[in-house]
């Protein structure tokens, strides 16, 4: 830590306004969620019950992504359609995605933040599932909220924070160092605490807690395939960013868990996937493709 470095009081955020409350809705349907004896019927309620999320809900379960061939009508159907897990995260996500702080910062801009997100939601699903014996859904959620720490922050310490963006040098300089050097945690610790004082799963804390650390859970991937696949999520360019600087790290730690010659096809499929999701998310479309960033890199 830097002798001009500040104090982050963590307890203190989260007590202050700067950390809304999730919409009980979501509350709600993340309890239920993690109950096994709970079914579509009784999920179902909390959804029904907020006629903006059962609209949103039937919007998304209909749209090109999952491609039934006859339109889903009824709330219930949807969940037992497509599983609890899958309404219960695009439910946190919907919450989340109203909730956020769009601060005066610098570079930084919310859009960009949930282009990169969604990308690496799409991108660490599709990691796990070929790794094979985790919890895809789980690395879905946890990648989608990896950086919900960073508005919070930025918002908070505006000043202090617009300095840090502009010393990350186009993802030169790793956000999360710079971070620790100036305020003593960084926003993968303030996500993590961020989530448990939602009451999210501990595994989704964890999840979003490891994911700057990608060296050493793809060294440890046996034992760590979840944490692996969010980290490597981690390590895709970000939307603002005009090269792939962490391309290097991708390939070393994308080696160490898949063959090297999946990860064009996984970028392509991770943009094709977006394209389907980010209209029903209300997400813009980045300026370049990961297919297109790729192509570069190879040049």
């Amino acid at each position: 830590m830097t002798s001009n470095a500040l104090t982050v009081d963590v307890e203190q955020l989260l007590k202050s306004a700067s950390v809304p409350a999730l919409p009980q809705s979501a509350v709600t349907l993340l309890r239920l969620s993690q109950d096994p004896d709970v079914g579509p019927a009784e999920f179902a309620v909390p959804v029904e019950s907020d006629p903006g999320l059962a609209s949103q809900v039937l919007k998304f379960v209909n749209s090109a992504y999952f491609g039934f061939s006859r339109e889903i009508s009824s709330v219930r159907q949807a969940i037992t359609l497509v599983g609890i897990r899958t309404i219960r995260n695009f439910a946190l996500w919907s919450a989340v995605f109203s909730l956020m702080p769009n601060p005066r910062c610098g570079p930084f801009e919310l859009r960009n933040m949930w282009q990169d997100s969604l990308r690496r939601a799409i991108f660490g699903r599709e990691v796990a599932r070929r790794l094979g014996g985790c919890d895809a859904d789980e690395v879905f959620a946890a990648a989608l909220l990896q950086d919900l720490a960073i508005p919070i922050l930025a918002k908070e310490y505006s000043a202090q924070y617009a300095e840090l963006l502009e010393k990350r040098e186009g993802g030169h300089v790793r956000l999360s160092q710079l971070e620790r050097e100036l305020f003593g945690v960084d926003h993968a610790e303030v996500g993590a605490r961020i989530a448990a004082h939602w009451k999210l799963p501990e595994s989704t804390s964890r999840l979003i807690a490891r994911h700057v650390a990608a060296e050493e859970v793809t060294a440890q991937a046996n034992q760590m395939k979840q944490e692996a696949a969010v980290a490597l999520s981690a390590l895709l360019p970000a939307a603002r960013d005009e090269a792939w600087v962490e391309l290097p790290q991708m390939l070393e730690c994308f080696g160490r868990l898949l063959p090297l010659e999946d990860l064009p096809g996984l970028l392509q499929q991770t943009d094709q996937v977006f394209e389907e999701l980010a209209p029903l998310l209300q997400i813009s479309k980045p300026a370049q493709s990961l297919c297109d960033i790729w192509q570069q890199s190879q040049g």
